[in-house]
């Protein structure tokens, strides 16, 4: 688990411990929402938005997906690295000009 991670476990740990998985999954859900919502709004699609709540909903939904790694004993930043090693040889050739 990595240090933000760890972060995360503690303040959940202190606050009584995880939600059951699909509790947490409906969180995510929840918190993707809100970020789509933002988007909208930056977009000029749906009202006006700004960087400064961008960057909440990022974090919130960011927070919400370490409370499920950190159930499942998962580590983000792996992971993370995993899956651009994963688009960067799947998709080399994806982008280039005919």
């Amino acid at each position: 688990m990595n240090e933000y991670q760890q972060r995360v476990d503690k303040l959940v740990r202190e606050f009584g411990g995880y939600w059951k998985p699909f509790e947490m999954l409906a969180a995510l859900v929840e918190e993707i929402g809100e970020l789509s919502d933002e988007l909208l709004k930056l977009e000029g699609v749906k009202g006006a938005g700004s960087q400064k709540k961008l960057r909440e909903e990022l974090g919130d939904v960011m927070f919400a997906l370490s409370c499920i790694a950190n159930y499942y004993q998962v580590d983000l930043l792996e992971a993370l690295d995993e899956s651009i090693r994963k688009y960067g040889e799947r998709d080399a050739e994806r982008w280039k000009n005919p």
